[in-house]
């Protein structure tokens, strides 16, 4: 048999550069307050979700993925004269990670690696937001009716367009590209009401637009010894910007909108332009898989 058969090289890089028992404690919890050996080990079917979030595939489509495809059963250790978990339990190990919050505690051990390998920067944190259509037909007008289908989507306008469904908000490390806090949100919640969660703290800047202006968030920053880069916006009965502001704005922008490569890259590369799942929990769950799967590929790219 050929060596190279059923090999993904970068499948492999991936599998070098982490430390999988660290995720494998923290999955392992999904059985650990059941009786019996599971039907599959947790850590298989993790790395099958990895698998899914780069692919772009549904439950059953990864099911029947890892039925015949060598380098992803190889990725995530299944044998050859082994079968596959199909798509049922697939979908109920998810639902058991959600229950148990694991897919915060899982992002957050692959951020605390990605630091340990000195990959994250911490110049500053960029903070935006972008629309993803919900999974659901959208409900006739008015367009401030929700659907029953998934009531936690919900309506708003942009650009002079409606929009129905949710708002992923990210915090991206400036100096690497690596997203470093991911919220998910109804797409009518305002961009600075999600803000303070997507600041880590140990950042020397936050640089954001105007959506996230607010007078106690600057002092809070400034109290932090974190530099204040979020661009001014015009209040009322203020016909323009000073011009020292305007200035700010200008040299601010082009730094700030580096996280619309990010974005870019999770729509184009990932899909990522409709969620998958109904409800707020299920769709942040996927999210920050999304996440955890865009920050392993990227890593092993700056490794390289």
């Amino acid at each position: 048999m050929s060596p190279d058969l059923g090999r993904n090289a970068g499948l492999d890089r991936i599998g070098a550069v982490f430390d999988w028992r660290s995720l494998e404690a923290l999955v392992c919890e999904v059985y650990s307050a059941r009786t019996g050996r599971p039907s599959w080990p947790p850590l298989v079917l993790f790395k099958a979700l990895l698998l899914q979030q780069w692919y772009g595939l549904s439950d059953p489509g990864l099911e029947e993925a890892l039925g015949d495809r060598l380098s992803f059963r190889k990725f995530v250790g299944l044998g050859l004269n082994e079968g596959q978990p199909d798509h049922s339990t697939l979908s109920r190990f998810r639902k058991a990670m959600r229950e148990r919050g694991l897919d915060a505690r899982l992002f957050d051990e692959v951020e605390r690696q990605l630091g340990a390998r000195g990959l994250l920067v911490k110049s500053g944190t960029l903070l935006d937001a972008t629309l993803v259509d919900a999974a659901v037909r959208r409900p006739g007008m008015p367009t401030g009716s929700g659907s029953s289908v998934d009531p936690d989507a919900a309506w708003t306008r942009k650009g002079g367009k409606s929009h129905f469904g949710y708002k992923a908000h990210i915090g991206v490390d400036e100096g690497s590209g690596l997203i470093r806090r991911a919220e998910l949100a109804p797409a009518r919640i305002n961009d600075s009401v999600v803000a303070d969660a997507l600041i880590c703290g140990d950042e020397r800047a936050i640089y954001a637009d105007k959506a996230y202006e607010h007078k106690e968030r600057r002092q809070r920053l400034k109290s932090a010894g974190i530099k204040d880069r979020i661009m001014h916006r015009s209040h009322k009965n203020q016909a323009q910007l000073p011009h020292w502001q305007a200035v700010r704005n200008r040299l601010i922008s082009p730094i700030r909108s580096a996280i619309e490569r990010v974005f870019g890259t999770l729509k184009r590369s990932y899909g990522y332009r409709r969620v998958r799942y109904c409800g707020l929990a299920a769709n942040h769950l996927e999210l920050r898989m999304l996440c955890i799967a865009f920050n392993m590929r990227k890593a092993t790219a700056i490794i390289a």
